[in-house]
């Protein structure tokens, strides 16, 4: 009895584990739906949210004729990205050759449209082949209403692509500008901008890579005013960058503002390339000069006149530019300009002699340089440096840019090569010196 007993248990706990293992089963294949749903958010959610209606358009108008075969020397259609196999910068910019651009005549149309970001109360951050060669510039906020605003271009440097506009009466909150030297491979990206006339499109990748040396199809002088091929550093993001998208915003999951997307490569069948996801943008920090220039320039606005005035009237003392007894270089210069070397050297102050021992000696400067810049102001002339000088004490530090040419041969009289590189930085300690030089 006890035996049938014992069996019958048995038979029920075994019963009791089936039934078990059975419903864990059935609750492992339940519908999703009867399961809490759980939602991954995307990094770029918050950051699209803060600075999308921070991003404008802009359109650049220009006045053209009625005749013509209607294209630009750039290509035609929509847009204004740099497609790099096709055309230097896509569609709907140029320099006019294909139509015959009268300023003076003819009708103002729409040339072209790109984007841009609030940096500032009143102040856009965009691309300078944006505003290229522009009659006119208007910012549109892109809202129901189409609200459009007057802009003029306040600071802008072909070299870079930046310029910064201008737009009195715009209320839109400006972004943070974040700091492009921070970013690694790999960092999160969004670009934010007005793709193919599709207002605040935003697009999403990595940073592919840092400092891309990309040089431009575009022909043109440096800052300085030498005739050079146009190299910019870039950022390469694989978040997309389409027509219409120049002069935007390239944002951190953080919403601040580290770069500007400026052009895309893309195949052809002319290349034979089958090219996806490679953009290029500038680093903000390579913006923030121009920036800082366009906010400064109504704080400074009356200052150089005031000081030129000053410096006219003071009198001539025994060394040629009246700079006995005060703080000096030591060197011995004269004006060059691009003008006379038909772009090959760039304007500045031109080293023949460098006093020895004396400040420039010292800091490393050499007979050949030509000073083309000064504590961040553009030398165009002699002229301008000894202008630099004015109101400096002994022992003040200056910082110098210098272009350097390869060989020199006789300093004096300026036998020089026209191959060379730019030397930045050079910290010369002025000091009261002996007319022996210039300056």
């Amino acid at each position: 009895m006890s035996k049938i007993m014992n069996r019958k248990v048995l038979g029920v706990i075994a019963l009791a584990l089936v039934c078990v293992m059975a419903g864990t089963a059935i609750g492992l294949t339940r519908p999703a739906a009867q399961a809490d749903t759980v939602v991954l958010t995307s990094p770029f959610t918050e950051a699209i949210a803060k600075v999308k209606e921070s991003v404008v358009g802009v359109n650049n108008y220009q006045i053209v004729s009625d005749y013509g075969n209607g294209y630009n020397g750039y290509g035609y259609g929509y847009g204004d990205i740099w497609d790099f196999f096709n055309n230097p910068f896509g569609y709907g910019y140029g320099n006019g050759n294909g139509r015959n651009q009268q300023p003076e005549t003819g009708r103002e149309v729409k040339y072209g449209s790109g984007s841009g970001v609030v940096i500032a109360k009143e102040y856009v951050l965009t691309n300078y082949h944006v505003v290229e060669g522009a009659h006119s510039l208007k910012v549109s906020l892109g809202d129901e209403n189409d609200t459009q605003y007057d802009a003029t271009v306040a600071a802008s440097d072909d070299v870079r692509d930046v310029a910064v506009l201008y737009v009195p009466g715009l209320e839109v909150e400006p972004v943070v500008l974040g700091d492009s030297d921070q970013l690694v491979e790999g960092d999160w990206v969004v670009n934010i901008g007005n793709a193919i006339g599709f207002t605040r499109t935003s697009t999403a990748g990595i940073v592919s890579a840092l400092n891309r040396q990309i040089d431009s199809e575009k022909t043109g002088t440096d800052r300085y005013g030498r005739r050079s091929t146009i190299t910019n550093t870039m950022i390469q993001t694989d978040a997309a960058i389409n027509s219409g998208n120049s002069g935007g915003g390239m944002f951190n999951t953080a919403g601040e503002l580290v770069g500007i997307p400026t052009l895309k490569y893309s195949g052809s069948r002319y290349s034979g390339a089958m090219i996806e996801s490679i953009g290029m943008c500038i680093p903000i920090n390579e913006a923030k000069p121009v920036i800082e220039e366009a906010l400064k320039a109504d704080v400074n606005s009356g200052e150089n006149a005031a000081t030129t005035e000053t410096q006219s009237e003071e009198p001539a003392s025994q060394t040629r530019n009246g700079r006995l007894g005060k703080p000096r270089l030591g060197v011995t210069v004269s004006t060059v300009t691009a003008e006379m070397t038909d772009g090959a050297l760039p304007n500045g102050a031109y080293v023949s002699a460098v006093d020895e021992n004396g400040p420039a000696s010292v800091a490393g400067i050499l007979p050949g340089d030509i000073i083309v810049e000064m504590n961040g102001n553009v030398l165009s002339s002699s002229d301008d440096l000894m202008n630099g000088l004015e109101g400096t004490n002994e022992g003040d530090t200056v910082k110098v840019t210098v272009w350097r040419p390869a060989q020199v041969g006789d300093a004096k009289r300026m036998e020089i090569s026209t191959e060379g590189q730019y030397v930045e930085n050079i910290e010369v300690k002025l000091a009261v010196l002996e007319p022996s030089g210039d300056m």
